[in-house]
C-alpha cells in the first residue's frame, strides 16, 4: 500500500515578529510655522517680518549740500541752431544774473552742446564781469543814473519807502545786487532780457558816494 503524505505544518511567520507601535514620544516632530498677524484689511503688521516697511540704516549719511557763494537766476535760455557741411547742429545759449545781494552783481552769457554745461560757462562769464554797486548801509542808491547799452535804455532813481519797482530783467539785477527802494524804468521798447541786464549794470556803474 502506498502511503499518503500528509502537508507540513506551516508556522506562522507574523507570530515570532514583534509588532512596534510607534509611541508619542518617538514620532517625528513636526515644524510649526507660525503666521504674521495682519490686520482687518489683510496687511502684514510691522511685527510680522515685512522688510518693505523697515529702512535699512544709510550707510555713512547725505553729505551736507555746500551753498554756492552767489545766488542766481537765469534770464534767458535759446536753442541755438548752426547750419555746417554736414547738416544742422543745436546748443544752448544761456544769460544769467549771479550776485550776493550785498553790493556785488554780474551777467554772464554761455553757450554748450547742453543746458549745464551752458550754465557753467554763463557763471564763470558773469563772474569775470562783476561789479561793486556803491550804496549805504541801508542798500539805497544816493543819485538817479540814466544810460544806454546796445537798444536798450535804462534809468534807475532812489524811491525811499517804496522798495523795488522795476520789471524784465532789471529786477533780477537789482534784488541780486542787493539794492532797495529804487524806481527803474526802461525807455526803449527793447524785449533782448541780456541787453536790458546789462544795461541795468551799466546804470550801477554811474552811481557814485557822495
Amino acid at each position: 500500500m502506498t502511503e499518503i503524505k500528509q502537508p507540513e505544518a506551516t508556522t506562522d511567520v507574523t507570530s515570532d515578529l514583534e509588532v512596534v507601535t510607534p509611541t508619542s514620544s518617538d514620532a517625528p516632530a513636526v515644524a510649526t510655522v507660525e503666521t504674521p498677524a495682519t490686520d482687518a484689511r489683510g496687511r502684514r503688521g510691522a511685527q510680522g517680518g515685512d522688510k518693505r516697511n523697515q529702512r535699512r540704516p544709510r550707510r555713512g549719511g547725505r553729505p551736507e549740500r555746500v551753498r554756492p557763494e552767489f545766488d542766481q537766476k537765469i534770464i534767458s535760455i535759446r536753442r541755438v541752431t548752426r547750419v555746417m557741411a554736414g547738416g544742422r547742429r543745436f546748443s544752448f545759449s544761456v544769460a544769467i544774473v549771479i550776485g550776493d545781494k550785498r553790493g556785488k552783481v554780474g551777467v554772464g552769457i554761455g553757450k554748450a552742446g547742453d543746458t549745464q554745461a551752458a550754465i557753467e560757462k554763463a557763471v564763470r562769464d558773469a563772474k569775470k564781469s562783476m561789479i561793486i554797486v556803491p550804496m549805504n548801509k541801508e542798500g539805497h542808491i544816493l543819485h538817479d543814473v540814466h544810460t544806454k547799452y546796445a537798444s536798450s535804455e535804462v534809468m534807475i532813481m532812489p524811491a525811499p519807502g517804496r522798495g523795488i519797482v522795476a520789471g524784465s530783467s532789471v529786477r533780477t539785477v537789482l534784488e541780486h545786487a542787493g539794492v532797495k527802494d529804487v524806481t527803474a524804468k526802461i525807455f526803449s521798447r527793447s524785449k533782448n532780457k541780456l541787453n536790458n541786464a546789462r544795461a541795468a549794470v551799466e546804470a550801477l556803474k554811474l552811481l557814485k558816494n557822495k
